[in-house]
């Protein structure tokens, strides 16, 4: 198992940027894929950006392409979502999550599902002032 602990969040104007924590405790960190996932008021919890094991792959929503980037590393347990060039629209609780894709199935063809997910921190908000 896997404990997530999100932080990093804030009050940020339009344009601004923020870098997202997350720190994981157990010794087989490098075992999961990892993912953020967002959720606004009234929405469902959506996909954000998700990186394998290795951290050779990512994959990124279309909303976010280009302005944020994740990260890894596996000798710290943490997983990282740089912010840039933010939006308002991009206000909401960000949440980290983690899959074993020995149990759970190939990354590739599950990266974006919420359900694949087992382990998820509590959140850390995120609000962008225009």
């Amino acid at each position: 198992q896997v404990q997530l602990v999100e932080s990093g969040g804030g009050l940020v104007q339009a344009g601004g940027s923020l870098r997202l924590a997350c720190a994981a405790s157990g010794r087989t960190f490098s075992s999961y894929a990892m993912a953020w996932f967002r959720q606004a008021p009234g929405k469902e919890r959506e996909f954000v950006a998700a990186i394998s094991r290795s951290g050779g792959i990512t994959y990124y929503a279309d909303s976010v392409m280009g302005r944020f980037t994740i990260s890894r590393d596996n000798a710290k347990n943490t997983v990282h979502l740089q912010m840039n060039t933010l939006k308002p629209e991009d206000t909401a609780v960000y949440y980290c999550a983690a899959a074993d894709p020995s149990i759970k199935g190939f990354f590739g063809g599950n990266y974006y599902v919420r359900n694949w997910y087992d382990y998820w921190g509590q959140g850390t908000q995120v609000t962008v002032s225009s």
